[in-house]
């Protein structure tokens, strides 16, 4: 197949950007990169350790250069942290140039995935708290209305991902984005 734009996976953490982008991107037979994994190996830390030592606006700033950064190449699947899509800047530039996907999972599902991940390695600082569903709750109510400008939204439960990536390479094709498909 022939991707002639880069996928951007946009939504909540835990809504399946990483896992169903790798396989979209095997799929497609192009690279996949993860925006979080770029700003860690930039900055030679984590994203935790970003978020302790100089704050979320630096974090941010990290973010915004990367993806521009990450858009600049040639197509590939793109995913992006929970957060990326709120920055007017970032959100411009993935718009611009990118075919954006908001993945679309419910609380519940959200709440399952992240919980496991964030006891055993604490890598998503947001939610170092004791009220991870109303952390996740509030920050869905505020980031839905901008994951909402997304070029597609794909309604993410507990499907197999084989139904999901049939989703959107069909969408792909439609929108001539994708060819071989």
């Amino acid at each position: 197949m022939l991707l002639n734009k880069t996928v951007a996976l946009v939504g909540m953490m835990g809504s399946g950007k990483t896992s169903i982008g790798k396989r979209l991107a095997t799929q497609l037979e192009v690279p996949f990169a993860d925006a979080d994994h770029e700003i860690e190996a930039a900055a030679d830390m984590t994203v935790a350790e970003i978020f302790a030592k100089y704050g979320e606006p630096e974090f941010r700033r990290l973010e915004r250069s990367v993806i521009a950064r990450l858009l600049a190449e040639k197509p590939h699947v793109l995913g992006t942290g929970g957060g990326a899509y709120m920055d007017e800047t970032t959100r411009a530039a993935i718009k611009t140039g990118a075919f954006t996907i908001w993945l679309k999972a419910p609380i519940d599902i959200l709440l399952g995935r992240v919980r496991k991940r964030q006891e055993a390695d604490q890598t998503r600082p947001l939610l170092a708290n004791d009220d991870m569903r109303g952390t996740l709750e509030n920050l869905l109510a505020q980031r839905e209305p901008a994951y909402a400008l997304a070029d597609m939204v794909l309604e993410s439960g507990d499907e197999p991902h084989a139904v999901l990536l049939d989703k959107i390479v069909a969408a792909l094709a439609s929108h001539g984005l994708c060819e071989g498909a």
